[in-house]
């Protein structure tokens, strides 16, 4: 035997416990659901699947955890995406459902998922409820809520003199949590909400919103939606010459919004962040991968990013585990386990679901600050996880308190 030979021998025996292991094991069904076709769609949308199927590439075998994703399409509506759910858990043996923007439906499938006993990690999912009052042993939180998106932006712009508010809202639980959230750090930091307007999802004319906010003579108008809705809001304010009078925050903005929205129109707009595309090389690498695999070639999102590292930490577990059939024991495996991963590094889940790391203040370049496309946001802050996150204590999860 040569050493060609010798080596090739050695690299089968050492995978083959990993080989006989996913052999052995039932496949880990994941069930991706979000908007595929509306104003999420860029945001989480065929992304999040992206991103999730890459996490496997990189990582199923190397685990023996064999793997299958499917997709759909929740219509931002409760009772399809509870009706997708159930399918998914009665018929189609999907063990796991995640991603989940629009915190209604994510809501209404947790429900679901509670009742069945299965595992649910929301990615795009941003309401704070969801590991508040609302909070579930069969539930992860992974990268980001309300709170956090709220707290960071709401108390640094305060403190930087906009000491009057006037919320544009998502007429829905996401972003009323949100505009609360933000309110709350707003007062906290010394400022005022003079008022709020709230519209329904897919809104395509926000001038009777943006006159509101012009009459109110805050310092500061506040986007408390997401997507599509942000994105259109941001352009008329534009058009209604809002700015520079008022200062435009847009709570939920990424490099999606600024693309679709424009550099000049959008520069020193502030929001925050668990995950940058061009943080590191790691996030780059992992954006350069994704932006080749996308379909319409765009940068990954946030939740994108943390679709990666969700479905590597879940896959950790279910090595432990062996087994998906029982949700609780699956989340608290991921519990257990430290979580670790190239984009948003090391952290911890909390027991009432929350995944814990650094959040990251960010402000739009000037045209001149950019070098190029997508080259849109600076990094003002680093907000440390203690400051990022809700207290525990302060969450009202029932069944922390007992």
């Amino acid at each position: 035997m040569d050493r060609r030979e010798f080596l090739a021998l050695t690299a089968a025996i050492s995978a083959m416990p990993a080989r006989a292991f996913a052999q052995q094991m039932k496949p880990l069904k994941i069930g991706v659901m979000n908007d595929l076709s509306s104003i999420y769609s860029d945001d989480q949308g065929i992304g999040s699947s992206i991103a999730a199927k890459m996490a496997v590439d990189d990582w199923s075998a190397k685990l023996g955890v064999p793997v299958e994703i499917v997709i759909a399409d929740h219509q931002q509506k409760p009772d399809v995406g509870v009706g997708i759910a159930r399918r998914w858990f009665e018929q189609d043996g999907v063990d796991v459902v995640m991603d989940l923007p629009n915190s209604a439906v994510a809501l209404a499938v947790l429900a679901l998922a509670n009742e069945k006993n299965k595992a649910v990690i929301g990615s795009g999912a941003g309401s704070s409820v969801l590991t508040g009052p609302m909070c579930s042993r069969n539930f992860v939180h992974w990268t980001y809520d309300t709170y956090s998106w709220g707290s960071s932006v709401g108390k640094a712009v305060t403190e930087e003199g906009g000491k009057s508010w006037f919320f544009i809202t998502a007429d829905y639980a996401f972003g009323k949590d949100l505009e609360e959230n933000c309110a709350k750090a707003v007062e906290k930091a010394g400022g005022k909400v003079l008022g709020a307007a709230r519209h329904p999802l897919n809104t395509s004319d926000f001038s009777s919103f943006l006159l509101q906010a012009q009459a109110s003579g805050a310092q500061v108008v506040g986007l408390a939606n997401a997507g599509g809705d942000s994105n259109t809001a941001l352009k008329q304010a534009g058009e209604f010459g809002l700015t520079p009078k008022q200062q435009l925050v847009g709570l939920t903005a990424n490099c999606l919004t600024v693309r679709a929205v424009g550099l000049a129109a959008m520069q020193g707009v502030k929001s925050s962040t668990a995950c940058y595309w061009d943080k590191n090389d790691d996030t780059r690498a992992f954006a350069t991968r994704f932006q080749a695999l996308h379909p319409n070639k765009i940068k990954p999102t946030d939740m994108q990013a943390g679709m990666y590292a969700a479905t590597l930490h879940l896959m950790k577990a279910m090595a432990q585990t062996k087994s998906a059939a029982d949700g609780v024991k699956l989340i608290d495996a991921m519990k257990a386990i430290p979580t670790d991963d190239p984009l948003f590094g090391k952290g911890s889940i909390r027991a009432d679901g929350r995944k814990i790391h650094p959040m990251y203040l960010m402000a739009v370049k000037t045209p001149q600050e950019s070098k190029g496309e997508w080259d849109y946001f600076k990094q003002v802050a680093v907000v440390s996880p203690e400051d990022a996150w809700r207290p525990l204590a302060a969450g009202g999860c029932p069944y922390i308190k007992a």
